[in-house]
């Protein structure tokens, strides 16, 4: 035995057929110790071979020394080489305009080129090596509505992908094109008389009806057999291998969908549902034209005749062969289901499905032209790479204009969950009564106010009601510069703390470069991941000396601090926990030097860190004030501001507050039914357990992914910076971004933060359960590896 490059070497008998003949032709029969000779010989590998199913060619699972697998893909005899090598440049195409899918890319032979020629006895066959994809063949009963329309844009994805790919073997006559389903024709002979040969006629007969149509759709070299044979999944039904790139042909492309449906429906009830979930995924990404979806009843029939004609012919020929055996009755079965409703009937509901995502892209794209038309080129831009048109939400979970459902793991507003009932409730009951503002008696704002000075320190026991998060900061800005008389804030140097004008001056990360405020300064966050603050034995120290410089520089231009701001989890600088000391140490030097300090606990509150209700509490020392916001009624406007009484004693001296729409009823009735739900589903509890195992999951990820520098956060909320290089920890931004887009493209919903845009901010509703949490680190890990492929 040995092996040889087939470029070189192309035996005599060896001479280009149709794939006709190769159907006729018998499958290799390598025995498992020519094929670990092959794989010796020709890739220098040590293996032990075992085999694997297959139809016309032969395929053995390699598992070398130090488990590593492989497949050795062994060709029939009667292959045309050109067909291998499209096989290949195939793969090489789509690894190259689509580098996340999970391609099996040949492994180089020991010569260096992607095919062998591998000689045992008289018989010559083509071999290559390609690398063993993880995952496994799931049935179509495992998949759900997600993961099926997933299905849906690969294969849509695939084919876009070999749009403009040639190769001059893709011209071949391969009787699984359905194109060519009239040379199978005369097979129906083979099928026993009866029912079903009378039902299989009348499906030729309307084929060829409609044949002449079928030749005018666009055309290109597609797949041709994403079927779930050929297509393995993880647990959550995620794909991680496309395998099997020996059906390619040139043809309808079209012809790609009903390839996959009919294996998608097979032996179920719910056909037409889970037509509309893969039909939404693959119009996404690829609209159907209107005579595409006009046929693809007929042509989900043609597959399954094409399925039965060719499993009556080879099945005689090969009957040992259960592979084959398989095939036939699924597809009667499938032919029979669409006979029972009607085959015009059936058509027309998959015409339909079709249609209807395009209906909903288009309206995407009006909404998208219209946003920028009328909404201005100041506002931020869109979160994703592709817009995300959101239409309703339901606890953990989102759902686009197509139906497709994301898992919400970035949003912090909705923190009792999307829509929770409860709140949903208490808001529509308090408007249907009465809403006024804060001038008349109400008991809402009362009982509300109560509760929150219940949950603080003692010496915080006044509330302040507004609107927004931007707005309670602005709030603690007046009161504190009116009492101290300071002029400047102080602020972590690439902090978020809202809109306002005096705020937005405190958000260095909204700044331009070229633009600095002079009523501010900043210090350094406390980084635990980098210098100087990482591993530091005198992080307290270093704290107190960052402030000390910022208010130093403030009296240099004369300034005056009148307020330290602090995000309780500095969640825009790059989320970090440092120890308790540190941040006691950088309000008491701010406090020296004459500034109130104001714990922001927009992002942090409402239980987000775990520990209780408010992310400073970790810290054993009490704010001068805390502003609440974003989660305060799960989506509903309010906002406020807790503080001492003698605070806002002097400050009433000086003028009186009143926000039109600050504490009215409707949103106090919002944010108690928040506050009712935290308590009574105990979400607080939940943050601390499921926000600890979510990143231990993530920790886990480092193991196998350079990129990751660090994981880190408290309760629900995480940071995952990626990096080029951990001994540098240079900052990976533009893996960070591709991160977010894919990881949308996969149905979970991710942020960034950070100064460098690379840090992975992960911060779903506390309502996420320990299993939807899962999903997050599993997706994540998807994502990295095929990126990183």
């Amino acid at each position: 035995m040995r092996a040889e490059r087939s470029a070189d070497v192309r035996p005599a008998s060896i001479t280009p057929m149709t794939t006709a003949d190769v159907l006729e032709a018998p499958p290799p029969r390598l025995t498992t110790a020519d094929a670990e000779g092959v794989a010796r010989t020709a890739f220098g590998i040590e293996a032990t071979a075992k085999p694997l199913v297959s139809e016309r060619d032969q395929n053995f699972r390699l598992t070398d020394a130090a488990g590593a697998g492989w497949v050795l893909k062994v060709s029939n005899a009667a292959e045309d080489p050109g067909v291998v090598e499209m096989e290949v440049a195939a793969v090489e195409r789509i690894a190259l305009v689509e580098p996340s899918l999970p391609l099996p890319v040949a492994r180089p032979a020991l010569d260096g080129s992607s095919i062998a020629t591998a000689h045992i006895g008289e018989t010559h066959h083509l071999v290559r090596l390609l690398p063993l994809l993880p995952g496994r063949n799931a049935g179509p009963g495992e998949l759900d509505a997600v993961s099926v329309r997933d299905i849906g844009e690969l294969v849509a994805r695939i084919g876009h992908a070999l749009r403009g790919f040639f190769h001059p073997a893709a011209g071949r006559t391969i009787l699984w094109d359905q194109q060519r389903l009239p040379l199978l024709f005369r097979h129906s002979a083979l099928v026993e008389a009866g029912p079903r040969r009378d039902l299989l006629e009348r499906v030729i007969e309307r084929f060829r009806a409609r044949l002449p149509a079928l030749l005018t759709l666009r055309s290109q070299v597609i797949h041709n057999d994403l079927t779930l044979d050929n297509l393995l999944v993880d647990e959550a039904g995620h794909v991680t291998g496309v395998i099997d790139f020996g059906d390619m042909a040139h043809t309808a492309l079209v012809l790609d969908i009903p390839a996959t449906l009919q294996s998608l429906v097979r032996e179920r009830d719910d056909i037409f549902d889970v037509a509309q979930a893969f039909l939404a995924g693959y119009a996404s990404v690829v609209p159907l034209e209107e005579l595409e979806a006009e046929l693809l009843g007929d042509l989900l029939a043609g597959r399954m005749a094409q399925t039965i004609l060719i499993s009556a012919f080879r099945t005689r020929q090969y009957p040992d062969n259960a592979y084959i055996h398989g095939w036939s009755e699924p597809a009667w079965v499938l032919l029979e289901q669409l006979d029972a409703v009607g085959f015009d009937e059936a058509s027309r509901r998959l015409a339909a499905m079709a249609i209807q995502p395009m209906r909903s892209s288009v309206a995407s794209d009006e909404a998208l032209v219209a946003r920028r038309a009328v909404l201005g080129s100041a506002l931020e831009p869109l979160s994703y790479r592709r817009p995300l048109h959101l239409i309703r939400g339901r606890g953990a979970w989102l759902e686009d204009a197509d139906g497709r459902r994301y898992l919400d793991a970035y949003n912090n507003v909705p923190v009792v969950g999307h829509a929770h009932p409860r709140v949903v409730d208490a808001i529509a009951r308090q408007s249907s009564l009465l809403n006024t503002n804060t001038r008349y008696l109400h008991q809402h704002v009362v009982e509300l106010a109560e509760r929150i000075t219940a949950s603080m320190p003692n010496e915080l026991d006044t509330v302040m009601f507004v609107n927004s998060g931007s707005e309670a900061n602005d709030l603690a800005w007046r009161i504190a510069s009116t009492v101290t008389g300071g002029d400047a804030g102080l602020v972590t140097d690439w902090a978020y703390h809202g809109v306002t004008a005096r705020i937005a001056d405190f958000s260095p990360s909204e700044w331009n470069d070229d633009v600095r405020p002079d009523g501010v300064e900043t210090f350094a966050a406390p980084n635990t991941y980098r210098d100087p603050f990482a591993d530091a034995a005198d992080a307290p120290a270093i704290a107190a000396e960052e402030v000390q410089a910022a208010v130093a520089r403030l009296r240099e231009r004369g300034g005056r601090p009148a307020a330290l701001y602090i995000d309780s989890l500095f969640s825009a600088d790059g989320i970090f926990t440092p120890d308790p000391a540190v941040v006691r140490a950088l309000v008491a030097t701010a406090r020296e030097a004459g500034a109130l300090w104001v714990a922001d606990e927009v992002q942090s509150g409402h239980g987000r860190t775990g520990g209780g209700l408010w992310g400073f509490s970790t810290w054993d020392i009490t704010p001068d004030f805390v502003t609440l916001g974003k989660p305060m009624g799960n989506g509903y406007p309010i906002a406020a501001v807790v503080t001492r009484s003698d605070l806002v004693d002097r400050f009433a001296k000086a003028t009186t507050f009143f926000s039109t729409f600050g504490g009215n009823p409707v949103a106090c009735a919002a944010a108690l039914a928040v506050l009712d739900v935290l308590e009574d589903e105990d979400l607080v509890a939940r943050a601390a357990t499921v926000g600890d195992s979510l990143r231990g999951d993530l920790s886990a990820l480092t193991d196998r992914h350079s990129s990751i520098g660090d994981v880190r956060g408290r309760g629900l909320i995480a940071g995952v910076e990626l990096v080029l290089d951990r001994v540098t920890r240079e900052p990976d931004r533009e893996l960070a971004a591709r991160v977010k887009d894919e990881m949308r493209e996969r149905g979970v919903l991710v942020g960034t933060t950070g100064r460098h845009g690379n840090i992975l901010k992960i911060r779903p509703p506390l309502a996420i359960t320990a299993d939807e949490a899962v999903v997050i680190p599993t997706r994540l890990g998807q994502v990295l590896t095929d990126l990183e492929r």
